[in-house]
């Protein structure tokens, strides 16, 4: 998976428990688990801001791209996408 969650990360810089957040936020801890591991296809734009709010950061804090290996497009590392004209 190319998207990394760094969640866990930033609740240790904030000294926040995951129930204290999951509590805040409106969701289960098993559910916070699940995105905490990267293990979610999606999260809802309001939970994450809800997160965001309360963790006081950025989504971009939250969530990191790393390129797959296997992903990596070959060639003029244009990421894949046609020339711009």
């Amino acid at each position: 998976m190319a998207i990394v969650v760094t969640l866990d990360e930033m609740l240790a810089r904030r000294k926040v428990k995951s129930r204290d957040l999951a509590a805040h936020v409106g969701i289960t801890e098993a559910n916070l688990s699940l995105l905490k591991s990267g293990k979610v296809k999606g999260v809802r734009f309001e939970t994450l801001s809800a997160i965001c709010a309360y963790l006081q950061c950025q989504p971009g804090d939250l969530l990191a791209w790393v390129p797959d290996a296997a992903a990596a497009p070959a060639g003029d590392g244009a990421g894949g996408f046609p020339p711009q004209e």
